[in-house]
């Protein structure tokens, strides 16, 4: 049992809050990611895990247990760190062995860890060579193949790969993968790359200001943001956002030209409003249908802008009277700027955000 669980964590460095009322679980034997941008609180979480970094208030317990005020050594975890930790003068078994010495290990089950985890990193060739003669993507495997070979009930991993070259990214990215697949232990891991995030984890943890946004698997956070930050943080690009004003004489129905779908609002204080409320609509580039010819239900707009994104894809910016929406498109779309399209989406990812930027839960219908 290796489930790891945070109880209404608070960090505070002076007066500044780098964390703030954190309760999450961390399922055993679960890869969750803890994702967000730069200084939005995820190394500070991970390291008050490892126990590197104190907890100002809250609590912390990973197997059932309390380890609130255990230090590092005590809670049975291992880390990998965002440069790699190499011990010179030692081979790459010895690297990977050292660990195991403190835990006072036979040397036959020192040997059975090493050789497990030397597998796993595709490292039996690099045995008895200095890992200080390797490059940073090789050193970072030799790390890998540390943890691993620990055992240990928890794996913290603190953006491991962004100091390596782009092709020892991809495989190391690859590796991970196959790792957090076949190893039954909980990782942890933290990155503001949401491609490593997306391919990685079985939950993610979004992170904005110390703050959590929200937990879900990977399909279910990039379909239904909670917030609006992360429908614009996920996704190349992300949502297009359409400013809206609700009118409640509509009965909770939010209706538009802009729309080939009616909204119906569930949210009491929205819909029994006796004002006009701005919401905003957000859609994925994805989900968007767009033609050069007139389609059931389409809005006319023009192309503005045309790029090919990653992966061969098309990319077009459209006009709609006072908006611009981004959408992916067949390449023969957008041929010439201020061309006509016609414009329609899938209303069943349509996601609407009140003027605070929170999702409200919404039931779609085609008008």
């Amino acid at each position: 049992m290796s489930e790891v669980q945070l109880e209404k964590i608070h960090k505070y460095f002076a007066q500044f809050a780098a964390v703030k009322d954190v309760s999450l679980t961390f399922p055993s034997q679960s890869t969750t990611c803890l994702l967000g941008p730069s200084g939005c609180g995820k190394t500070t979480l991970l390291r008050m895990i490892a126990g590197l970094e104190t907890v100002s208030s809250g609590s912390i317990w990973i197997g059932g247990q309390n380890v609130t005020d255990l230090s590092a050594r005590r809670r049975n975890i291992a880390m990998v760190f965002q440069s790699p930790i190499i011990y010179r003068g030692l081979s790459v078994y010895e690297n990977i062995e050292l660990p195991l010495r403190e835990l006072r290990l036979s040397p036959s089950e020192r040997r059975a860890h090493v050789q497990e985890a030397v597998a796993l990193l595709g490292l039996e060739a690099s045995l008895n060579q200095d890992p200080n003669n390797f490059d940073n993507g090789t050193r970072q495997r030799v790390a890998f193949a540390r943890a691993v070979a620990r055992q240990s009930s928890v794996i913290l991993f603190d953006e491991p790969i962004t100091n390596v070259d782009a092709r020892a990214k991809f495989q190391l990215k690859q590796d991970l993968k196959i790792l957090t697949d076949r190893l039954k232990q909980t990782i942890i891991y933290v990155t503001h790359d949401q491609n490593e995030a997306m391919t990685l984890a079985s939950q993610i943890v979004l992170l904005k200001d110390g703050r959590v946004l929200q937990q879900a698997p990977p399909r279910e956070l990039y379909n239904h943001p909670a917030e609006r930050f992360g429908g614009w943080f996920l996704g190349s690009p992300g949502m297009s956002f359409l400013n809206h004003t609700f009118d409640p004489a509509g009965g909770g129905e939010l209706k538009s030209d802009l729309f080939p779908f009616v909204v119906r609002l569930k949210k009491p204080d929205v819909v029994g409003s006796k004002k006009s409320i701005p919401l905003v609509i957000g859609i994925r580039p994805e989900h968007a249908n767009v033609s050069s010819e007139p389609i059931p239900n389409g809005v006319v707009g023009r192309v503005i802008r045309k790029f090919r994104g990653v992966a061969g894809q098309y990319l077009v910016a459209i006009r709609l009277q006072s908006h611009t929406v981004w959408a992916k498109v067949s390449p023969h779309i957008g041929k010439n700027l201020n061309e006509k399209v016609w414009f329609s989406c899938a209303p069943e990812l349509v996601t609407v955000f009140d003027d605070t930027g929170k999702a409200l839960p919404a039931g779609l219908m085609r008008s």
